[in-house]
């Protein structure tokens, strides 16, 4: 009998959520709505020293901006909560003493000296990599080595002690990963780590091993750096007699520098000043500060639709999805094994197409707010033309502001550039005839009247208008480049244009070659 999909993303509060925890709620979340399954969101707060005010609150408020929303949270509870693994700790130590009780686990009271002693001598002898392993626990103080009766004396008489888990020596774990195939680990390369901790908490691997169980996770869709982990993770299944409900696991591949050099990270955000977090965040105990996607001025649904593509293709041409249209072409099959090189300029590709497709009335309300910021008011059909004509030519919705700022204040500086190569006798004529005729236009200006008033000026002075048009808009918006003229002078109305005109005319000198 198939099961409901039951799908988790369980982020740790220490911090700002990496855009790759990020792809991870948004894999998870296409997963439960593409199948009909659940979504569910796990605190997983288990190392109370890592723990940071407002972590919380900050995963709330991303994945609310982008609209992943979880079916089961701790904001939102459902029937298998709690879903903070903090208010969940009672439970555990009951599911580590039946792994004890199993032979599965047993107690260690070695003290931090004698950990790094041990880790010493193997390093010492060359090993490698030392480890609490199936060989070196033999040598050290734990419920495996000591009388039975030492071992009770030391529990009754308080001294502190962790749990181990114990890793068979001569045994190969087999793990079928739906994205990588199978994976095959002998177990002499795995140590026996700690399930629960001195204080009384578990760690990751064993609550959250228990917690997936009992909320009744189908599938386990999380990041690469826990392969090393699965099989760890398969042989506690095992151990609690989980095997035939044990969740698949999915392991997504890296989230790679622009160069491809390894993972990325904030410091490689830094150096090339482009945001690795959804949103701003401020760390409120070190006051470090870090940029997020949101205050960049990216959408959310441009922001998911890159993001979704950093691993994923839909194996056609396509590149623009909605959510929708996402969760309809969304499979594990066609996530792929190797890292994906993040590219911050695609990041803005997306942003620029989503931001062209929103209607003029949206994307005024930006300009409108921007506008206000700077003391200025406009009323929102004008905003609408102005946004209109500039969106061609932005790539955040600030830019309707900074590239059209012009709209709005006349230019009292013109680009050299431009005036040396086009402000000529040629453009004086035309401009000095435009703003006669301009001036005994009577009727509102419109593109089409404001183009045609234009082309008689030129005509009347003998002059292609081709050869004037750059000093034209020189004149009027201080640079040689920008949206359709025509419209810009319709917005800007005839008055305007006027004294732009006049004020261009009396203050810039006529190059002669």
């Amino acid at each position: 009998m198939n099961r409901e999909v039951r799908v988790r993303f369980a982020p740790s509060p220490t911090g700002a959520l990496h855009i790759g925890g990020v792809r991870t709620a948004l894999y998870n979340y296409l997963f439960a709505r593409k199948t009909g399954g659940k979504f569910l969101l796990r605190i997983e707060d288990t190392d109370q020293t890592r723990f940071v005010p407002g972590a919380e609150e900050y995963i709330q408020e991303a994945l609310n901006w982008l609209g992943i929303d979880p079916d089961e949270s701790p904001w939102n509870p459902g029937a298998v909560g709690p879903y903070r693994q903090s208010e969940r700790k009672p439970m555990y130590m009951q599911y580590a003493m039946d792994l004890v009780e199993k032979g599965h686990a047993y107690y260690a009271f070695d003290t931090a000296e004698e950990l790094e002693a041990m880790r010493q001598r193997l390093t010492a002898a060359r090993v490698v990599s030392p480890q609490y392993n199936s060989i070196t626990r033999t040598q050290m103080k734990n419920s495996l080595t000591l009388p039975e009766d030492e071992v009770k004396a030391r529990l009754e008489s308080g001294e502190p002690y962790v749990i181990r888990i114990k890793i068979p020596r001569k045994e190969e774990v087999r793990l079928n990963d739906l994205i990588r195939g199978w994976v095959m680990v002998h177990s002499s390369t795995l140590d026996d780590k700690v399930l629960m901790k001195s204080d009384g908490m578990p760690t990751y691997h064993l609550a959250n091993i228990v917690d997936d169980h009992l909320m009744g996770i189908t599938h386990v869709i999380r990041g690469e750096e826990w392969l090393p982990s699965a099989p760890l993770h398969v042989l506690l299944y095992r151990y609690f007699g989980w095997e035939d409900t044990m969740p698949e696991f999915a392991h997504l591949p890296l989230l790679l520098k622009p160069d491809g050099n390894g993972k990325l990270s904030k410091r490689d955000a830094d150096k090339h000043g482009f945001p690795v977090f959804p949103m701003d965040w401020k760390d409120p105990n070190s006051g470090e500060t870090a940029m997020g996607f949101r205050e960049q001025g990216y959408l959310p649904d441009a922001f998911l639709n890159f993001l979704a593509f950093l691993g994923w293709n839909p194996g056609d041409h396509r590149e623009l999805f909605t959510m929708e249209e996402l969760i309809e072409a969304f499979s594990i099959e066609r996530i792929g094994k190797s890292g994906t090189k993040f590219d911050i300029n695609k990041a803005k590709w997306y942003n620029e197409q989503y931001l062209r497709a929103k209607p003029d009335e949206d994307l005024a309300k930006y300009l409108v707010e921007d506008l206000q910021a700077e003391g200025l008011v406009v009323d929102e059909s004008k905003a609408a033309q102005i946004a209109h004509i500039m969106k061609e030519r932005a790539t955040f919705p600030a830019d309707l502001w900074k590239e059209g700022k012009f709209m709005f204040v006349a230019p009292n500086t013109f680009d050299e550039s431009v005036v040396s190569k086009r402000w000529n006798n040629d453009a004086v004529a035309v401009l000095t005839s435009y703003e006669e005729k301009l001036s005994a236009f009577a009727d509102s200006l419109s593109p089409e009247s404001a183009k045609s008033l234009l082309e008689e000026a030129a005509s009347d002075n003998g002059i292609k208008l081709g050869k004037v048009m750059q000093a034209v808009r020189l004149a009027v918006t201080g640079v040689g480049a920008g949206p359709d003229l025509m419209a810009v002078f319709s917005i800007i109305g005839k008055d305007e244009l006027i004294s732009r005109i006049r004020f261009a005319l009396n203050n810039l000198e006529v190059n002669t070659p």
